[in-house]
């Protein structure tokens, strides 16, 4: 069961073909059911979880006040880049060039128990510093929690005095230090921050090319499209194209769509970039005075980016024999007390004629002939 919009639950999705086939012995045959399980290992399977540790020399000393006040100023409102899916509410515990708390596993759980506040490469805002002995307590795009507002109790008759606002939807970094937060700046915190938020990058662009590989990464610097893109790749790589054209392929008139992306115009290089489903297909490069350049093999290796994946399960394992009860509005054990319909109700036929045909219920009834008058 979905408890809310912003949760994530396992969605049970039952689709039939509205293609008929036939039996061996030509008479339709039934179609059966298949049912889509989405559930944790499927919502989740695009997740990245790598994580390398920063290694940076921390100052000495304790956090001075100056130096608090001195944080609050540089950090609050900063903007970034998140370098992986944070999930909504607090629980995220990142310790100075150390590990990521929760472990892959568990970050995954959360996100899908919790849902995603934001995606890689979305940008984040930090909105509150907390401080504590041993850490600094970081929200980012509103927090985990909803401000109290103390008007919220008040009405006037029916109506409130202040509205409720929205759920929150923020994330919650924690900074943690051993033996106590240093006399630590804003642009060191920042880069303790790397594995998380991306504070450098300039664009959502950069900050999604920064999680892949790096000859995907070098592709997408040079302006490269390569068999086996996604989409975001190549808006990260070209940006959006000029011109779209949806059809069906030459070979299959009756097939699947294609859809191709068009870069450039005559007498400039034109590229057209084709796409099935999600990924590339096709890249073709005509330039002026040159013939014209065709990719159509897998450009990506091994670094090709998986297919959407999804848990089949087929829907007729239910016993044949098995008789399940109609569906009731009563309770259990409460008794039918419906008088069931008698035949004295149901429409009666004349009973067959001596030749053993029935007569049509469909046909009037000839009128009786009058008597002869005399």
């Amino acid at each position: 069961m979905v408890k809310s919009a912003s949760r994530w639950a396992p969605i049970f999705l039952i689709a039939a073909s509205s293609t008929a086939c036939l039996s061996q012995n030509g008479e339709p045959e039934k179609q059966k059911p298949d049912v889509f399980v989405v559930g944790e290992h499927s919502a989740t399977a695009g997740i990245a979880t790598d994580f390398t540790p920063t290694h940076m020399q921390l100052p000495d000393g304790r956090l001075s006040e100056r130096g608090r006040r001195e944080l609050i100023r540089d950090l609050e409102s900063e903007q970034g880049f998140a370098h992986r899916v944070l999930p909504m509410g607090a629980g995220l515990m990142l310790e100075a060039n150390g590990e990521l708390t929760p472990g892959a596993a568990e970050y995954k759980k959360m996100i899908y128990e919790k849902g995603a506040s934001v995606s890689v490469g979305d940008r984040v805002v930090v909105t509150a510093l907390t401080f504590k002995p041993d850490r600094i307590v970081i929200d980012v795009n509103g927090g985990p929690y909803a401000k109290h507002r103390y008007l919220s109790h008040i009405s006037f008759g029916d109506g409130p005095v202040a509205r409720r606002g929205d759920d929150p939807t923020g994330a919650r970094v924690t900074l943690i230090f051993k033996g106590g937060v240093p006399e630590i700046s804003a642009p060191e915190v920042k880069a303790l921050l790397t594995p998380v938020i991306d504070f450098g990058a300039k664009t959502s662009t950069d900050a999604y090319a920064d999680t892949l590989p790096a000859p995907v990464k070098e592709s997408i610097s040079a302006h490269e499209v390569l068999v086996g893109m996604d989409r975001r790749m190549v808006l990260a790589s070209v940006g959006a194209p000029e011109s779209k054209v949806r059809e069906h392929a030459e070979d299959t008139p009756e097939g699947v769509h294609y859809e191709e992306w068009i870069y450039g115009h005559v007498p400039q290089t034109v590229r057209f970039v084709r796409f099935k489903g999600d990924r590339v297909v096709l890249v073709k490069v005509a330039a002026l005075g040159k013939p014209i350049e065709v990719h159509d093999k897998n450009e990506m290796g091994d670094f090709a980016p998986e297919p959407d994946k999804r848990d089949i399960a087929l829907g007729d394992g239910v016993d044949p024999n098995h008789t399940v009860a109609p569906p009731t509005l009563r309770q259990a054990g409460e008794k039918d007390d419906t008088v069931p319909v008698s035949n004295a109700h149901r429409v009666q036929y004349p009973p067959p004629s001596k030749t053993g045909s029935a007569p049509d219920p469909t046909q009037q009834p000839s009128s009786p002939q009058a008597p002869p008058t005399q």
